[in-house]
């Protein structure tokens, strides 16, 4: 009868919620996330995390779905390219991510349907270690899922910090994340109106060569990514320009391989790139710049037909130049290719 009734169900998955991600998973976003107040756990069981665990959603039809996070040291093994996504920054906007806010060093990423919020919390008494979380997404999102999304993440995070012993500056609770996305043209601006990401580039030459137009999002000294797009006439992305520090830089290093490690630049020996360092005051980790030359993936071709390596510089200097005195970075270097 208790099983018939849900009664005794209810209480294993409340058990399970309580238990999950090594007893740190904070559960005041989920039901917001998935879609119910119906939720179990499980773990992972991924040796290569501090901590790993799946939520999902009990009922099924479409409302279904499951929500993954996974925590890790910075000082730890880096995560598979699957889970960062930094592999493919040279192709279209995938590698795009909107900052947090509220005070969070995060980001929210989107591509092929997942969600994702990543946010690394440096230890304040540890120095060069932050605590890593990122939450996956799976099944349909709105606005309220991806707060909830947020808020379990970022929490989580924050709990796991302070049980193992590392002291992180947090922000304040999420609320009103969007899943209005960067990478569609209606979003597409006038190099000239830049206010956010792009500002630095509007006193650039890049308003009279053939990236006329931006995509941007809005400057956040505390994302731990940041990025503008610099379009053409017909609003396709021709250059895209990232930023990654701390745990993020380090982490986007581990993805391009020994090469970029040894100073000689991004791995990917048959795209045209640009890319410069800086020493930030959060981290030992140096702070990274790119720009690519960007491929469309769904022509095959390049918008920009024409790489110039000249105005890729120019461009670089301005982005990485206005980056840094917005962190309070020193020693910027635009590094030279292999």
């Amino acid at each position: 009868m208790l099983y018939g009734t849900g009664t005794f169900g209810s209480g294993r998955d409340a058990s399970s919620l309580d238990r999950a991600c090594d007893g740190s998973l904070v559960q005041g976003g989920l039901s917001a996330a998935l879609h119910s107040s119906h939720l179990s756990a499980d773990g992972e069981g991924d040796s290569d995390y501090l901590a790993a665990c799946r939520v999902r959603n009990a009922e099924s039809g479409p409302q279904s779905g499951s929500l993954e996070l996974k925590l890790r040291w910075s000082t730890s093994k880096a995560p598979s390219s699957t889970l960062t996504w930094y592999n493919e920054d040279y192709d279209g906007v995938r590698e795009q991510a909107a900052p947090l806010g509220h005070g969070w060093s995060g980001v929210v990423r989107y591509e092929g349907g997942t969600y994702q919020v990543m946010v690394a919390l440096d230890c304040v008494n540890q120095k060069n270690k932050a605590l890593v979380a990122y939450g996956d997404l799976l099944g349909t999102s709105n606005g309220t899922t991806l707060t909830g999304l947020g808020r379990v993440t970022t929490e989580t995070a924050e709990k796991a910090a302070a049980k193992h012993g590392c002291q992180v500056k947090a922000g304040k609770q999420l609320t009103g994340l969007s899943t209005a996305r960067l990478g569609t043209p209606d979003t597409a601006k006038p190099l000239q109106q830049a206010q956010g990401s792009c500002v630095a580039l509007r006193r650039t030459a890049a308003a009279q060569s053939d990236t006329p137009e931006i995509m941007e999002y809005p400057a956040d000294p505390d994302a731990p990514q940041t990025n503008c797009y610099l379009l053409t006439k017909a609003k396709k992305p021709g250059y895209g320009l990232y930023a990654y520090y701390g745990a993020a830089a380090k982490d986007f290093l581990t993805s391009e391989g020994d090469q970029l490690k040894e100073g000689y630049g991004p791995t990917h020996s048959d795209r045209d790139y640009a890319w410069a360092t800086a020493t930030c005051p959060r981290s030992a980790q140096q702070a990274v710049f790119v720009l690519y030359h960007l491929h469309d993936r769904d022509t095959g071709t390049y918008p920009v037909p024409e790489y110039s390596a000249s105005f890729a510089r120019s461009a670089l200097q301005a982005f990485t130049d206005h980056e840094a005195k917005q962190r309070g970075c020193s020693d910027v270097r635009i590094m030279p290719r292999a």
